[in-house]
């Protein structure tokens, strides 16, 4: 029987809201029926249709769509055995550009002009009467700063940190929610607005006012009665605004102060004013992946600390905020600090460096709940004063941008499984609405190298695509003129006037216009995201060009020596200096590497001439590469494990030098005990260079090395999540000291690829698993392992077993994919949609 699944409109399932005039609709297929294609299928929307063979981002083509309308979605598909299926779903438009009869409101004598503080948030109210039966109300509402809306008292939506980070210059998030139960009876709708990323204090310079002066509040009231007759209720000058409200203090570095003992009728009242911020973004109906609340966790102990403090210990490290349930007094005072380890039993917060970290409540009188909405922390641990644990009963809710699971991966060694774990949890605490480097100290911000080295692995486990396309349109919008991409995204400039008169191309933190896209369409299959970003990617590979040939002639000019680089950052060995020497290497093999890429993207879009300038770019600058940094014979001039791994995975060395070159690598791999010697460029992919090139063995031992530094060192040591430095505890428990140094940082997580791609062996061949291959690598002494992806066409399992050398695989195919199957004794099997059962006999040979 043929069933139709999942239908998505901008990659959305039910419930999406858009402004987009032209959305996309994709779907699933399910079949108990082996080797079942997609023959064709029509997709309906308002009186359009068309038929088509695809099932991943169809676009609507018919009359223009209303605003703020719903609209249903019908499938209809036919599959190669004569079986049809049929399946609805419906979305909603936004404004769809209309205009907004509400205008931007602050209040009128609130100024503020301390340096490196957050501004008092500011509340603003409007009392509705409602005097007719109502059909339906919705709000559409956005901030400059971060808000939330309550209607007599109680909180709309389950969102926190709206309207989410953007690059407000360019674009600016609304969200809509349907309020037609709360508007039954009258009642006030008040909206509390901190100064988040726009005012509050952000960056680790702790800048603050980066984009307004003050806070604003923007907001309109739809109200459609059962006699058919409208209102729309805007902010204007007739609503009310206070900072005499109960959050007395919000930032997410510091942490949050609320008054729970506040009487609401001392609260000093005055009428709004309009406001003009300068900001003229485009205001589009919410496109990201919204940070909520995902998990509860509830503490694995509560002790003292030797001072004497509640200290609880949730187990994990993330991101997220306390949830307490108080017996109080009127007035008590109760503060939660944060940390994610303990030194001598006491929280160990130096490493925030200038971040506070904490919550500070006051009770109002007899039992009461708490849990911060303007702020979030990185913590593991958590100190409680100023209550007994009998009046408190404490857990904690998880936070990071509503990602569905994509992925999953088990195997035979536990350690394997916790380091999975630890890069799972790494990415949710860092993914909150923009990929940060950090949750937990003066930080948090959206470093573009991160996210390019660790996209394949993210695309594994979650679904990232709302999340990553708002990201890329704030790296599309804020691309500099001369093509440079800044190093964190939404860009706040950290180094001064000469950073925005003079800014650089920077390889990898600046390739992520390339990376990030690429793993995104090879993940989900989506044309559209290579057509968006592909102009930033020709801007940005010329600008790369520029900064290589400045200055230089010959071979030279395709050695990308000129300009700052971060180079090997945090590789194992030496400091920050230390890393940037080594950026002519990295930044020369990633020219290279994306010169690549994006010759394959001008061809996935038609564009033989232009893919064929960017071939020529990436084979002139491998070249130079071999010539300049080698002898020419596999050996580099200067050694270091990145410097072999990344010509190595990227092709530069070809024949007997790329024999030669891993040779040379092995023995440096080998001389360092197995232990990662690589930095941010080349740890995605030193497993790869191994285990490709035989060297399974040797990718396996370094693998599951638990001597410093390693992956396994951070998971005997107790880690649950991915580490800063590899060094972040020393021998002996103690943290390593230092102004950078981490728990929570997911960038060396990206061997969470190596375990997906070769230890499972689930790798796409076309964009989108269309066709896919299933290889796994036997070896480490693993005598099973299993993994999954839930592709745009369906769910990738596979488990492989082996005993007794005898190897068994199980594995699903999705409905409309080929799966390429590469068996341990070199067989190979093409076989499509459907659930199969292998077992070969290996030998010691295989």
């Amino acid at each position: 029987m043929l069933r139709i699944n999942n239908i998505t409109t901008e990659n959305l399932g039910e419930g999406c809201i858009t402004d987009n005039p032209r959305p996309r609709f994709s779907f699933k297929l399910n079949s108990d029926k082996a080797e079942t294609t997609l023959k064709s299928a029509s997709v309906s929307v308002n009186e359009w249709t068309t038929e088509t063979t695809q099932q991943i981002s169809v676009r609507y083509a018919g009359e223009d769509l209303e605003p703020f309308t719903a609209y249903t979605v019908k499938v209809e598909a036919f599959d190669n055995h004569g079986e049809k299926a049929h399946a609805e779903t419906t979305f909603q438009t936004g404004k769809l550009g209309q205009e907004w009869k509400a205008k931007w409101i602050s209040d009128p004598t609130y100024t503020f002009k301390e340096k490196k503080n957050s501004p008092r948030p500011l509340t603003f109210r409007k009392k509705i009467t409602v005097e007719k039966e109502v059909r339906k109300a919705w709000i559409a509402s956005t901030a400059v700063g971060i808000y939330d809306l309550y209607w007599n008292d109680k909180k709309i939506g389950a969102d926190y940190f709206m309207p989410g980070f953007t690059d407000y210059k360019h674009q600016l998030q609304y969200q809509v929610y349907d309020v037609t139960d709360q508007l039954a009876d009258s009642g006030c709708l008040e909206a509390v607005v901190a100064g988040g990323w726009a005012v509050g204090a952000f960056t680790y310079k702790r800048k603050n006012r980066i984009y307004a002066d003050k806070q604003a509040f923007l907001a309109e009231v739809h109200i459609v009665y059962e006699d058919g007759s409208t209102d729309v209720i805007g902010t204007d000058e007739t609503w009310d605004v206070t900072t005499d409200g109960r959050y007395r203090m919000a930032e997410f570095y510091n942490g949050e102060v609320y008054d729970a003992s506040l009487d609401r009728s001392t609260m000093n009242w005055k009428k709004a004013s309009l406001e003009d911020s300068g900001l003229r973004p485009r205001l589009l109906a919410h496109y990201g992946a919204p940070v909520r609340a995902n998990e509860r966790l509830s503490p694995i102990s509560c002790t003292l600390t030797p001072s004497g403090s509640l200290l609880y210990d949730f187990g994990q490290n993330f991101a997220g905020v306390v949830d307490a349930v108080i017996k109080g007094t009127k007035g008590q005072v109760i503060t939660f600090r944060h940390a994610e380890i303990l030194q001598e039993g006491e929280l160990y917060t130096s490493l925030l460096r200038s971040a506070k970290a904490e919550a500070v409540y006051t009770c109002s009188e007899g039992e009461q709940t708490y849990s911060p909405r303007m702020t979030y922390m990185g913590f593991r641990y958590v100190e409680v004063i100023g209550i007994e644990v009998s009046d408190i009963q404490l857990t904690a809710l998880v936070l990071h941008s509503d990602m569905e699971k994509n992925g999953d991966f088990q195997c035979s060694d536990p350690r394997l499984n916790q380091l999975q774990s630890n890069i799972v949890w790494g990415a949710k605490s860092n993914f909150m609405d923009i990929p940060t480097d950090c949750p937990q100290r003066d930080e948090r911000m959206g470093w573009t190298g991160d996210i390019a080295v660790f996209s394949n692995t993210a695309c594994y486990n979650f679904n990232m695509s709302c999340f990553l396309d708002k990201w890329l349109m704030d790296v599309k919008s804020e691309q500099r003129r001369g093509g440079a991409i800044p190093e964190t995204i939404p860009h706040i400039p950290m180094f001064g006037k000469l950073e925005s008169m003079f800014p650089v191309a920077i390889a990898y933190w600046g390739d992520s216009c390339i990376l990030v896209p690429w793993a995104e369409y090879m993940a989900r299959g989506d044309i559209e995201v290579l057509r968006n970003m592909y102009p930033v990617m020709k801007k940005y590979l010329k600008a790369c060009k520029f900064w290589a040939e400045f200055l230089s002639v010959g071979k030279q000019r395709r050695i990308w020596k000129v300009s700052f680089h971060y180079g090997d950052w945090c590789a194992p060995e030496g400091e920050y200096k230390d890393w940037i020497k080594r950026g002519k290497w990295t930044a020369t093999a990633c020219l290279m590497n994306s010169s690549k890429i994006v010759s394959q993207v001008a061809e996935i879009l038609n564009l033989e001439d232009e893919r064929d300038y960017y071939q020529k770019l990436s084979e002139e600058t491998a070249t130079a590469y071999l010539d300049v940094f080698t002898d020419r014979m596999g050996k580099l001039h200067e050694e270091f494990q990145t410097a072999y791994v990344l010509p190595i995975y990227y092709d530069i060395f070809q024949g007997n030098e790329k024999k030669a070159a891993v040779d040379n690598l092995v023995k440096l791999v080998r001389e360092n005990n197995y232990s990662i010697g690589t930095g941010f460029p080349g740890t995605p992919y030193i497993l790869f260079t191994l285990a490709d090139n035989g060297y399974a063995e040797d990718a396996y031992k370094m693998l599951l090395n638990e001597a410093c530094p390693s992956w396994l060192y951070e998971v005997k040591a107790g880690a649950t999540t991915i580490w800063e430095r590899w060094d972040g505890i020393e021998e002996d428990g103690r943290a390593k000291e230092g102004d950078m140094i981490s728990f929570n940082h997911y960038a060396s997580g990206a061997v969470g690829d190596f375990l997906y791609r070769r230890v499972v062996g689930i790798e796409p061949l076309e964009a989108g698993y269309k066709r896919f291959q299933v290889k796994p690598l036997i070896g480490g002494e693993l005598f099973w392992a299993s993994g999954e992806v839930d592709t745009p066409y369906g769910l990738i399992f596979v488990n492989w077993e082996l005993e007794d050398q005898k190897f068994r695989i199980d594995l699903i195919v999705p409905v409309g994919t080929t799966c390429e199957l590469a068996l341990p004794d070199h067989s190979l099997k093409t076989i499509g949609s459907g659930r199969y059962s292998f077992q070969v006999e290996i030998s010691d040979n295989d």
